[in-house]
């Protein structure tokens, strides 16, 4: 059946987080008429920044995404900063508290969190050189 006007091809993508956004652009890119739907009052899913404690303090409120997002093949293909996306990242990406009120964080730099891991470090460095050797080959 040949495609016309009439007999557009239509999509639904069942929220608009980043896999469900990732969904929509795949689709329109392959000229489906596509409608997003969503329950929360904003896009994003858990990579949306929401005030959850105090007004105005802001929290990632998933920020575990980012880092796949920032790296994504198919997220960078897209002109996200030419829509203002500006990609802003922490020398310490994550932090642990612990019931004593101490915490933990992760850092950036590999060196940096293998001093900070202690006796953990050297084996927590060797799996993160593995993830990155990787993330670094093509995607197949």
């Amino acid at each position: 059946m040949n495609s016309s006007p009439q007999s557009a091809r239509t999509a639904a993508v069942i929220g608009a987080g980043p896999n469900g956004l990732a969904a929509a652009i795949t689709l329109a890119q392959r000229n489906f008429h596509v409608d997003v739907f969503e329950a929360q009052p904003q896009p994003g899913g858990a990579a949306r920044t929401l005030e959850l404690t105090e007004p105005g303090f802001l929290h990632d409120f998933g920020s575990a995404v980012h880092p796949l997002a920032a790296g994504s093949p198919f997220f960078s293909s897209l002109p996200l900063q030419s829509h203002g996306l500006e990609w802003i990242h922490s020398p310490a990406p994550l932090a642990h508290p612990f019931d004593d009120g101490t915490a933990i964080t992760l850092e950036r730099d590999l060196r940096e969190a293998e001093s900070v891991l202690a006796p953990d470090g050297k084996c927590w460095r060797a799996l993160m050189q593995a993830v990155r050797r990787t993330l670094a080959r093509p995607l197949r």
